[in-house]
């Protein structure tokens, strides 16, 4: 029983999703003084705004959709180069010391649907032209 729960949590996909929403929960306070503190105020001033929130054409609140996708760029941004690209950088070095090359890509075996599929597909194309 403890056995199959170990197997699902060290799949790669499990932690890998672990490792970003503790990052990005424990970075949003960053990135959320960044925007409010800083890029907010400045973007509000190039429109002569007091901040980016109070921006609105008409009664449509856009300033406040541009903040959360400044955060959103942020938080993904500080991610990718935090933990995804040294991971990246951590997983070459180890296939290259255990000699194993990505760039060869072993072909998987054809499903027979598929391969039919496709012959179905090719034969009606061919009848049309």
């Amino acid at each position: 029983m403890l056995t199959g729960f170990k197997n699902f949590i060290m799949k790669g996909n499990v932690v890998d999703l672990a490792v970003a929403v503790v990052m990005g929960a424990a970075f949003s306070s960053v990135v959320t003084s960044i925007v409010q503190g800083l890029l907010t105020p400045l973007i509000g001033r190039l429109f002569s705004a007091k901040g980016i929130e109070e921006m609105q054409w008409e009664g449509f609140m856009y300033g406040s959709v541009i903040s959360a996708v400044i955060s959103f760029l942020l938080v993904a941004a500080a991610i990718y180069f935090v933990v995804v690209l040294p991971m990246n950088h951590m997983i070459t070095l180890r296939n290259r010391k255990l000699g194993i090359n990505q760039d060869v890509k072993e072909e998987a075996a054809e499903d027979p649907h598929i391969a039919l599929l496709t012959e179905i597909r090719d034969a009606l194309h061919a009848r049309q032209h």
